[in-house]
């Protein structure tokens, strides 16, 4: 319980740290050194690129993967993800929504929290074991987002489908900074992993310190951005999203990850992991896209929102179902 309590109290904080920190510089009660845009971004920054990934070596440093099955995690990651997009595309069929509306419902169905908010639960549940395993599952993560997700966005935004050649995404893909400092962190855990270096005791503390914060700053820039006024006009789209990430995903991932023998790897823990990362919200760059692709932003951030505040009900039922498995 006191796991659950506090996992909710890391992501409610942070989200309402950051909205208050908005209402404050929109009212004027409070002057910020540099934009809140800009203040945003260097929160991102810092929450990935520091305590993120030093927090993913230092962890993948220690895994031990004795059983080859966790090697399908990359795959059923990927496999996940891509059917969230595709479900959003057959509930925008359903609603009959317009092409704007149905490109913004598609990353929000494609688009999930992992490296956050799933982060942060499959440590603070599961532990070092379990947050070692996160790395494989959201291998293809940025990939997928960024080389397939943005231009199938851009493709129902007034612009039309992208012209740009397969490999020049990928390209892009490659040179961004948080992609290439993810695969870094990566590839220095596994190679000391690989050499057998012991790793300090010190850095299991730093994780436990690392990890939250990590995730409280990242959703402290989110919360800057958080807007209610749009909930009532796109509940239907979201809570079709809702159910989408909180009852597909998870029974996919989980049916998945049985047919694939994980939950006879490390007492399950493979298995659990792919459970909590398949139940988790809209990632924020879910909302990139709408913003510069003319889509319905405002339907991106209901749904980002109800999902992300449906977390006070997924995380405690995510607890009971974790301790069956």
């Amino acid at each position: 319980m006191s796991r659950l309590l506090f996992s909710l109290a890391i992501v409610l904080a942070g989200l309402a740290a950051g909205f208050l920190l908005q209402t404050l510089y929109t009212r004027g009660g409070v002057r910020l050194p540099v934009s809140p845009v800009a203040l945003r971004k260097l929160l991102q920054k810092i929450g990935l690129l520091v305590f993120m990934n030093v927090s993913f070596a230092s962890t993948i440093w220690v895994v031990q993967v004795r059983d080859l099955r966790i090697a399908a995690l990359p795959l059923l990651g990927l496999t996940v993800l891509t059917a969230g997009g595709l479900l959003a595309l057959g509930a925008a069929r359903a609603l009959a929504l317009t092409r704007p509306r149905t490109g913004a419902l598609f990353v929000c169905g494609a688009f999930t929290n992992i490296g956050a908010i799933g982060a942060l639960v499959v440590y603070v549940f599961l532990g070092e074991a379990g947050f070692a395993l996160v790395p494989l599952y959201k291998l293809f993560e940025e990939p997928l987002y960024y080389a397939v997700g943005f231009p199938i966005a851009k493709y129902f935004g007034p612009a039309g489908a992208p012209r740009e050649p397969l490999g020049a995404r990928l390209g892009r893909v490659f040179g961004d900074t948080f992609v290439r400092a993810a695969l870094g962190a990566l590839l220095v855990g596994g190679a000391l992993n690989l050499l057998g270096v012991p790793r300090p005791e010190v850095f299991g503390a730093i994780n436990a310190v690392f990890i939250p914060l990590g995730t409280f700053v990242l959703l402290t820039s989110i919360g800057m951005a958080m807007r209610f006024g749009s909930l009532r006009e796109h509940l239907s789209a979201s809570l079709a999203v809702a159910g989408i990430k909180f009852l597909v995903l998870p029974a996919l991932g989980t049916a998945l990850g049985l047919a694939l023998g994980l939950g006879q790897v490390a007492s399950g823990m493979p298995l659990k992991v792919v459970l909590v990362l398949a139940s988790m919200p809209v990632a924020f760059v879910a909302l990139i896209p709408p913003s510069i692709y003319d889509l319905d932003l405002d339907l991106a951030n209901a749904c980002w929102l109800v999902t992300t505040l449906g977390l006070v009900v997924v995380l405690p039922v995510l607890h009971l179902v974790l301790a069956w498995i």
